[in-house]
């Protein structure tokens, strides 16, 4: 029998808890409206347009990433629609993790929740060492410190307050913009269509001057093509701190994933197109934070004054990436906290409702992986947590669609559960890419996210909180399903 106080469903024991728990776990309501949502969907992913999409130049060649990144850029586009569902239905500070709890059960939505929070949580540690590299480049000083201070400053912004920190961010990301606005404009006089094509074909099964490392150089752009929209996903985790999450989430991540698209398509062409595909694969290129500037010198043959503009304002798009996936994994660790899953300490909010300790202790672990120094491993972990994520929130909006077809939803996916469908098997082959590319980052990612789920198998499935709002839809959706039963 259950303890008083305690029920025991899918495998998971639940308290109830007093009122003062949630009076101490209170986010901020009403902070934004869809342009903000569009906003830090942008935020989010605009540091993969200045750094990290070039390797896939080394991989596959500009053949091979442009088709890696039309295949990802479908499975982001059928992703985002269905994303779009699934959080104006369940609008929970949750995000994947809400959706894939009432699908695929408690274990199925620690599983999302904590594949998202090991993308949100290392994305910023790889972020900032590329801030450190620029920083180095710029002023001479680089490393732990730069990125302490990131750290530092940037999670304090967010403990003051939300609204005044997705404000904030939203203007740093419109820098961003123009200086990507700026790289396009001063290559598009240098574009040649034969620049696309300067990689020498191997021996690879396939190769060509269009895939100079044959078929398989296409898998293995995908991780790279993956960093044109890498966290696009995390806007849903804003659902508590939006005005009306079932108009704003759908039209703040369709606004977002159109914009990231444009970019995607203008860098892919114009930085190749204008400083040749083989200029991104020296040394330097690779070793860069920031490519745009030295392609923009590779295209010029020296530095211009628009070079230096890009140069200067493109430290505001790591920095935007940054300061926005801080926010992510500070609601990823809340709500997983808040419901029992990870050590309630963690979802406790302070006076101005922001997580302080959920953004706090993430990012010391976040500043002790970039003082590795190996941005490159730090991004592919993150691609696996995102890959795996992906594969799950799919699925869920399948099974909802299927075991739920009544569930009231204010913004229903295009095309429904094809569309998802197609998200789902892209999403699987992309898990599949980040061994092939880099299996010891896998290897790592893997390692971690069994322990996570070791820890919910012994311990925190049987303290569960029963008021969690995730966890009271699921609740909800049982006794309506039992009503309709009798």
């Amino acid at each position: 029998m259950s303890e008083p106080g305690r029920r025991t469903a899918q495998g998971a024991e639940y308290e109830n808890v007093g009122s003062d728990y949630m009076e101490h776990r209170q986010l901020q309501g009403g902070a934004a409206g869809w342009v903000l949502l569009a906003g830090l969907g942008v935020a989010y992913v605009i540091s993969g347009d200045f750094a990290g999409w070039h390797f896939g130049l080394a991989e596959g060649g500009w053949g091979g990433l442009l088709i890696a990144t039309l295949l990802m850029a479908t499975m982001y586009t059928a992703m985002v629609f269905g994303l779009a569902e699934l959080s104006s239905t369940i609008p929970t500070a949750g995000g994947g993790y809400g959706f894939a709890r009432r699908a695929l059960g408690p274990l199925g939505g620690f599983a999302t929740g904590t594949a998202i929070l090991i993308e949100y949580a290392v994305a910023p540690a790889a972020i900032a060492t590329f801030i450190g590299g620029y920083m180095d480049t710029l002023v001479g000083v680089g490393g732990p410190l730069v990125y302490l201070a990131c750290y530092v400053v940037f999670i304090g912004i967010h403990l003051y307050g939300v609204g005044e920190a997705l404000k904030l961010m939203f203007g740093i990301t419109v820098v961003a913009v123009l200086a990507l606005a700026a790289f396009i404009i001063g290559m598009i006089p240098q574009f040649e269509f034969a620049n696309l094509f300067t990689i020498e074909a191997t021996n690879a099964a396939g190769a060509s001057s269009f895939l100079p490392f044959g078929f398989v150089g296409i898998w293995a752009a995908f991780p790279f093509a993956i960093w044109f929209f890498l966290a696009i996903e995390g806007v849903p985790l804003a659902a508590e701190e939006t005005r009306d999450p079932s108009t704003d989430m759908p039209k703040g991540l369709i606004a977002g994933m159109a914009a990231l698209l444009l970019f995607a398509v203008l860098v892919l062409f114009f930085g190749p197109g204008g400083a040749g595909s083989a200029a991104f694969t020296t040394d330097e290129m690779l070793a860069a934070p920031s490519v745009l500037p030295l392609a923009m010198e590779e295209a010029y043959g020296g530095g211009t004054a628009l070079g230096t503009f890009v140069n200067i304002a493109g430290l505001a798009g790591l920095i935007a990436s940054f300061f926005s996936i801080i926010f992510a994994y500070s609601r990823q660790t809340f709500a997983l906290s808040r419901a029992g899953y990870l050590p309630r300490l963690l979802s406790v909010t302070g006076g101005r409702r922001t997580p302080w300790v959920a953004l706090i202790v993430p990012g010391i672990i976040g500043f002790i992986l970039a003082s590795t120094g190996n941005g490159a491993t730090l991004i592919n972990i993150a691609v696996f947590g995102a890959t795996i994520s992906y594969v799950l929130m799919m699925l869920s909006h399948i099974v909802l669609r299927r075991r739920e077809p009544d569930l009231e939803r204010p913004y229903c996916t295009p095309g429904g559960v094809a569309t998802s469908g197609v998200a789902l098997v892209l999403a699987v082959l992309a898990v599949i890419a980040t061994f092939i590319v880099d299996p010891t980052a896998a290897f790592i990612a893997l390692g971690v996210y069994v322990l996570f789920l070791a820890y919910f198998l012994l311990y925190s499935r049987h303290h569960l909180v029963a008021q969690a709002p995730e966890e009271e839809f699921a609740t909800i959706q049982k006794a309506e399903s039992e009503l309709a039963g009798n």
